[in-house]
């Protein structure tokens, strides 16, 4: 009797395996694996469940598209990783720990050869950055490849960062350096910086993988949220999204040029004229935090920015008015921005 009812429930489960789509198959070859949080219960739901922890959950969702985000020819390793820390940016300006996220996968056609180094990269950073995937869909289109994403996170009730909050007097912060990935996509795209890098190899790289890899700072979220008035991830370019932040928390800004840190090959074609400091501070695709220190909190927050390994550089300070924060070169001479970032519309 028993060996009967294990024969039928065999049988079954080879009926529903050889009856499964290929959507089902390719979720459940690809991205089963990578579902390990309890609450995705193994993909086999049309929802997830986050458990409740007395924390805020913290929602943020970002699309990157094929000839808009990436080009398409970039590795799908590459993508993975983009369309997932593109999202864990946005939880570390707020001051959130990641939780988990929910994909859309938009797909001209199922190939292994582009599925298999996608879903690895994808589940190497959800273990990294421990934010596992919880659910999501798969659908095909005819036209360009669309990932989308969004990442929950977690923050002490009422203790998410916002871009309102900011104060005159406060100072002006960014992490890491500023327009690498502006440059990295002219160089894929053989543009006149390509050539004047020429055979510095190295610096090609570098600037590549800043476009195509974005470097999440999460190892700061918690120093932003007990020492930051106001943040914001840098996407569509400094200039841009420090008006952003002003025009949220009714402040002005007032940056030093010659502050804003830039990599050594950033600088160099800076320094031969291959590119103006204009480009830099309003291309987008840094990632990198932008936000506001109030004084007394500068000492405390730089020592946590150097223990958590995250370079931080003061370029200005908040003044009161509602002015387009100001640009001022070595001279003390406003710079005059033709666009302060990258627009889709």
């Amino acid at each position: 009797m028993i060996d009967r009812q294990i024969n039928r429930e065999l049988s079954r489960q080879a009926n529903r395996q050889s009856n499964a789509s290929g959507e089902d198959t390719l979720i459940a070859r690809y991205f089963r694996p990578l579902a390990t949080d309890p609450g995705a219960f193994n993909l086999d739901d049309d929802a997830a469940a986050l458990k409740p922890s007395g924390d805020d959950i913290v929602v943020t969702t970002d699309a990157i598209v094929e000839g808009v985000h990436f080009l398409p020819d970039d590795p799908p390793d590459t993508l993975a990783r983009k369309a997932l820390r593109v999202n864990l940016s946005d939880l570390a300006a707020k001051g959130a720990t990641p939780a988990g996220f929910v994909l859309t996968l938009a797909l001209r056609g199922a190939e292994e050869a582009w599925l298999k180094p996608f879903a690895r990269a994808l589940g190497e950073d959800a273990a990294q950055f421990g934010c596992p995937l919880l659910g999501g869909d798969t659908v095909s289109t005819p036209g360009p490849l669309m990932i989308s994403i969004t990442a929950f996170g977690r923050a002490p009730q009422g203790r998410m960062v916002h871009r309102s909050g900011a104060k005159p007097g406060d100072r002006v912060i960014v992490t890491g350096t500023i327009g690498d990935a502006v440059l990295g996509l002219d160089v894929l795209k053989r543009g006149p910086l390509a050539a004047a890098l020429g055979a510095d190899v190295a610096a090609s790289e570098m600037l590549i993988g800043r476009y195509r890899v974005p470097q999440p700072k999460n190892a700061l979220a918690k120093a932003v949220r007990d020492h930051a008035s106001a943040a914001l991830d840098v996407s569509d370019g400094l200039a841009g999204d420090l008006a952003k932040l002003c025009a949220a928390s009714a402040v002005s800004a007032v940056i030093d040029v010659q502050s804003i840190p830039l990599s050594p090959a950033a600088s160099a074609l800076v320094a031969r004229k291959a590119v103006g400091i204009e480009t830099l501070i309003s291309g987008g695709d840094d990632y990198e935090i932008l936000c506001a220190i109030p004084g007394d909190r500068m000492e405390a927050f730089a020592r946590e920015a150097r223990q958590a390994g995250v370079a931080v550089t003061a370029i200005g300070g908040l003044i009161a008015g509602t002015a387009p924060p100001s640009f001022l070169d070595a001279q003390g001479r406003e710079l005059a921005l033709k666009r302060l970032s990258y627009s889709h519309f």
